[in-house]
């Protein structure tokens, strides 16, 4: 009895446990540390601080920036954008103030808040699942707006949504790419952009392993673990079932672009080579030297700013000829 005893005891420890590393393991902070001192070089960017709706109808914050010809090779299109998704802590301001100079020189840039971060409505996050709603709701603000085409742009846990969501959402090539009756919570009706192409930067293969990385304990993969069945619990659904090894190989034939940073702690190279290898053939893995978790581009900002343009402009222009000859083909 006494064994009993201490195994129910057991048990419910664990389960208390789980949910308060849970609970914690959702709420991510809104504001990272420093956000405050960017406010200036924010406001210099410019744009339109704009209200999207996500697909299950949150109110998203976001910002809209028109893209700025200065390239003697390249003319923007403004049917064109790049959606840029942050990481786990804090709003898109960091990333705007620090990837939007040189992205807008390639396409309109919108810097989207997930739930639950910087300026929008309350919610968990969830390391992609239901960051693809707010995403979704993105894609829908912009084909309302004409764009045709968008590349997703996104950092550790915002490159874990992009991946996720080209798997659950499609590139948007096909008229009926969800044909699962749970991946659309809330009816939309707005065109749809194609995703033409994905940069994601500093991504774990799996959501669990890059908490476990941050935990500095041996006892890190099992609290990891508590606090992901935690969240499960609390969501009704697990986050690690979109998490990106399990749905990267969908991401094709859309080109991805995986950087990472060889002293990133967060994701071992070895982790994310084995991401890459997962990606297939339309998957392209380049590696920083002295990088650490999603510094890649203060590391080596020139190549970086090139190898990005690079990608994203020649995914443009394959996507610009494809429409090209669909326009003829119809005439």
């Amino acid at each position: 009895m006494a064994a009993s005893a201490a195994a129910a005891v057991s048990v419910v420890g664990l389960r208390a446990l789980g949910r308060r590393a849970g609970d914690r393991l959702l709420d991510a902070p809104r504001v990272a540390p420093g956000e405050a001192g960017i406010t200036a070089q924010l406001d210099a960017l410019g744009g339109e601080v704009i209200r999207l709706r996500s697909r299950d109808g949150l109110r998203l914050a976001a910002r809209w920036l028109r893209a700025e010809a200065g390239d003697t090779d390249w003319t923007p299109d403004p049917y064109e954008a790049i959606l840029v998704l942050h990481g786990y802590s804090g709003s898109v301001a960091p990333d705007l103030v620090e990837y939007a100079p040189f992205l807008r020189r390639t396409a309109n840039v919108l810097g989207l808040d997930f739930r639950g971060h910087g300026d929008s409505d309350a919610g968990p996050s969830t390391f992609g699942m239901l960051e693809v709603e707010d995403i979704a709701g993105a894609l829908a603000w912009l084909g309302e707006r004409g764009i045709r085409r968008v590349g997703l742009f996104g950092t550790s846990m915002g490159g874990m949504a992009a991946i996720t969501a080209v798997a659950v959402l499609g590139d948007g090539t096909l008229a009926a790419a969800d044909a699962s009756v749970d991946a659309t919570q809330a009816e939309l009706d707005a065109p749809r952009p194609v995703i033409a192409a994905v940069v994601a930067e500093s991504v774990s293969p799996e959501a669990e392993l890059a908490v476990a990385n941050r935990v500095g304990t041996p006892l890190r993969h099992f609290l990891a673990a508590r606090a992901f069945d935690g969240a499960t619990r609390r969501l009704g659904a697990d986050p690690r079932d979109t998490e990106p090894m399990r749905v990267i190989g969908l991401v094709a034939p859309v080109p991805l672009l995986l950087i990472q940073g060889e002293a990133d702690t967060t994701v071992p190279l070895e982790d994310a080579r084995r991401l890459a290898a997962a990606g297939g053939p339309t998957a392209e893995l380049w590696t920083v030297a002295g990088a650490d978790h999603s510094r890649s581009h203060a590391t080596a900002p020139q190549d970086y700013e090139r190898r990005v343009t690079d990608h994203l402009r020649m995914a443009f222009r394959a996507a610009r000829d494809h429409d090209l000859r669909d326009r003829e083909r119809d005439l």
